[in-house]
């Protein structure tokens, strides 16, 4: 070979060694999140340990793209289409069946994973739980279907009640009417009376408590499981405080932070298993194919603290069941 068709040569190589690394480098796969809520009021560090576990990290292997309807149910269908613009591999819908069903209308290509409390056969989300069939899948805790079991430990905190509120959000999940009639129903098999008290605002919330500490009417309050409430936990247990209300909460989370008693699943736990299918679903496997996973253990967390501020006496029996007891 001539020298300069040998420089050509060198030179066209060099040109070329670039190009063919930038080619052979993989793409980040890029996924959504769709969230009822503020990015301020949900903590998803279960969520991305989830993917983690299966091998993800965001900024590293995957991107993710954030959308909050920021407590506005409204706004879910216009979010969970925009991620279907942006051609996500796989939508979240965290803690919100509202969400999971925005996202449901929104694609019946794209994976949907979705990680929340209630039955998702009856929203139609599902056909089934072992073979869901289609593109959505997910974890489910039936946090709903747990308000008797409620009840009954505020009752057995205060068995002299007679009449109980629960606090429940009209504007924040599709099966309010469910979560009236379940409650009204649990109660009653424990002869105890309620009443729903609705608040969508923070000035609802602040309402409903002054009117419970103002008539007394009511023993004792159930906070219902809905995002919004979650993200006002600090809220809750403050006004609980005050008013002088004894409550019990669905998450830990709520007990944590001040609130007397909860009883429900691991938050965390339920996040982790969603992010844990949603990387098995970026690693190949089909929604269709991965079963509806229902959470079947639930925790009891006392905050003895809050009890001795409220002047309550808190059986023994109560603290030995208890997963968690704050002192």
């Amino acid at each position: 070979m001539r020298r300069r068709e040998l420089i050509q040569a060198i030179a066209a190589s060099a040109f070329t060694w670039p190009l063919a690394a930038h080619a052979q480098q993989p793409t980040i796969p890029m996924i959504g999140l769709l969230q009822i809520g503020t990015p301020s009021g949900y903590d998803l560090s279960g969520f991305r340990q989830g993917l983690k576990d299966a091998g993800y990290v965001e900024g590293q292997n995957l991107a993710i793209e954030y959308r909050f309807a920021n407590d506005d149910p409204s706004r879910l269908s216009e979010l969970a289409s925009d991620l279907v613009r942006r051609q996500v591999r796989v939508i979240a819908a965290v803690a919100s069946g509202l969400a999971a069903r925005a996202a449901k209308d929104a694609t019946n290509t794209i994976p949907i994973v979705f990680g929340y409390g209630a039955d998702p056969i009856k929203q139609g989300l599902v056909a089934n739980l072992n073979r869901p069939g289609g593109n959505v899948t997910g974890i489910i805790s039936l946090a709903n279907e747990l308000y008797g079991k409620q009840l009954g430990i505020l009752h057995e905190l205060l068995p002299q009640a007679a009449h109980f509120a629960v606090l429940a959000n009209p504007k924040g999940t599709s099966i309010y009417e469910s979560i009236v009639k379940n409650s009204q129903a649990a109660a009653s098999a424990i002869g105890q009376t309620i009443e729903i008290l609705n608040a969508s605002t923070d000035g609802e919330i602040d309402a409903v408590f002054m009117r419970l500490g103002d008539e007394k009417s009511a023993q004792g309050l159930l906070v219902t499981n809905d995002p919004f409430y979650i993200a006002r936990r600090v809220q809750l247990a403050i006004l609980a405080a005050r008013y002088a209300v004894p409550a019990i909460y669905p998450f830990r989370e709520m007990a944590e932070v001040g609130g007397l008693l909860s009883y429900g699943p691991n938050l965390a736990e339920r996040d982790r298993q969603t992010g844990l299918y949603v990387g098995r679903i970026l690693k190949g496997e089909k929604p269709a194919d991965l079963p509806v996973q229902q959470m079947s253990k639930f925790e009891l967390v006392i905050n003895l603290k809050t009890a001795k501020a409220l002047g309550l006496s808190v059986p023994n029996s109560m603290q030995l069941l208890a997963d968690a007891v704050i002192e």
